[in-house]
């Protein structure tokens, strides 16, 4: 459904975009997540397990920086993880203000089991558009969250013309 935004083509394009990148993004979620409850896990108590299991003990700020959540948020998702037995956490000896936290083998083992299923899942949806549809959409959101990240203000990339692959696309 076109928006119904009275501003400029320009303003009007930007939030179709915005819209349909968040609607999209928000189906993705959801039909890649779905099967967590399953396992009694929220998407962020899974996302914490995984960040885990690839990456290794970390403390809670870097967690909360790598799955994009709150430290005050993640404390509660820690918490839980820790009463179900899925992580431990221990304060680090060098720095006793860091808590560090851990997979325990039982969380290691629901990973391991969830993991699998998860990717499976993301690739199924990923399926129902092309592969070359994919790799520009994969482009394209990398090119968008740098851009974001490296200007907050909003304030528009001015790039000059060497920055752009063949494509058009920012180099990356």
């Amino acid at each position: 459904m076109p928006n119904r935004y009275a501003g400029t083509e320009e303003e009007r394009g930007a939030l179709d975009a915005y819209v349909k990148l968040w609607r999209a993004a928000h189906a993705v979620e959801v039909a890649a997540n779905r099967h967590l409850s399953e396992h009694n896990l929220t998407i962020s108590q899974f996302a914490v397990l995984e960040a885990l299991y690839h990456l290794g003990p970390l403390s809670q700020r870097q967690l909360a920086d790598k799955i994009l959540r709150s430290s005050g948020n993640l404390t509660m998702v820690i918490d839980n993880l820790e009463r179900d037995g899925l992580v431990s956490r221990e304060r680090v000896p060098t720095d006793r203000r860091i808590m560090s936290v851990t997979l325990t083998p039982r969380g290691q083992q629901l990973i391991g089991r969830v993991l699998p299923e998860h990717v499976a899942n993301i690739r199924n949806i990923f399926r129902l558009i092309p592969a070359d549809a994919v790799i520009t959409l994969t482009t394209l959101t990398r090119t968008l969250g740098l851009a974001v990240t490296q200007h907050p203000d909003g304030e528009p990339l001015r790039e000059k013309a060497r920055d752009r692959d063949r494509t058009g696309m920012l180099k990356t």
